[in-house]
């Protein structure tokens, strides 16, 4: 079969980028045979300028958007669509709005091990449902042990430096491309689809290619 290289723009504290990842697994579980897609996931910060340690989140949305009854609308409606997703959105468990650039760290370690959809969905699981603080090194310790990584080689990088540069020069790579908001799914290097997409996008795309190479 021929593989499809597909792009994931994200950020791991993007609602948005959860039910989106979760709708193209549905399409991909659902399908008859292999998918065709070649996946890859990208970092991208929603506000880089949390400090490390994070923000009490409900001060912080307050201060971003203001109006409180918008943010639970917002949320009722997230809510609603994660269950025709399948998955849980609980906003009430979630104390802290991280920095993301830990987690970022730890996706792109999950590269070789081809475990970067695996790492990236337990990361979106144990924030947006368990309301886990996804900045705080012992969780993300946790995350990785969870996807199948080497949980003692993620803490040793973790207290370092590693890769901090360079997922912060691919995240500028993205807003140098004209990626703005996430998500964003690159589509063969050409093709954008942006938002989180219903699972019936994602079998007609895959359809249109079955019959590209057909």
């Amino acid at each position: 079969m021929t593989v499809t290289r597909l792009d994931i723009h994200s950020d791991v504290v993007c609602p948005w980028c959860y039910l989106g990842a979760a709708n193209l697994m549905k399409a991909l579980a659902t399908r008859e045979g292999p998918h065709p897609f070649g996946i890859r996931w990208h970092p991208f910060q929603l506000d880089p300028t949390i400090p490390p340690e994070g923000l009490d989140r409900r001060a912080y949305l307050q201060a971003r958007f203001g109006d409180g009854d918008r943010i639970a609308v917002a949320h009722a409606r997230l809510e609603a669509l994660g269950r025709d997703s399948g998955i849980e959105f609980r906003f009430d468990r979630i104390d802290r709005a991280p920095n993301t650039l830990d987690a970022h760290r730890l996706i792109r370690w999950a590269t070789p091990e081809g475990l970067q959809t695996r790492t990236a969905m337990v990361l979106f699981r144990r924030y947006f449902a368990l309301g886990e603080d996804i900045g705080d090194q012992g969780v993300l310790r946790a995350a990785a042990d969870e996807a199948g990584l080497d949980g003692p080689a993620v803490a040793r990088l973790l207290a370092g430096e590693a890769d901090r540069d360079a997922v912060r020069a691919e995240a500028r790579a993205a807003a140098e491309m004209g990626i703005s908001g996430v998500p964003t799914y690159i589509v063969a290097g050409h093709y954008a689809v942006s938002g989180a997409q219903p699972p019936e996008v994602w079998a007609r795309l895959m359809g249109e290619l079955d019959a590209a190479i057909s």
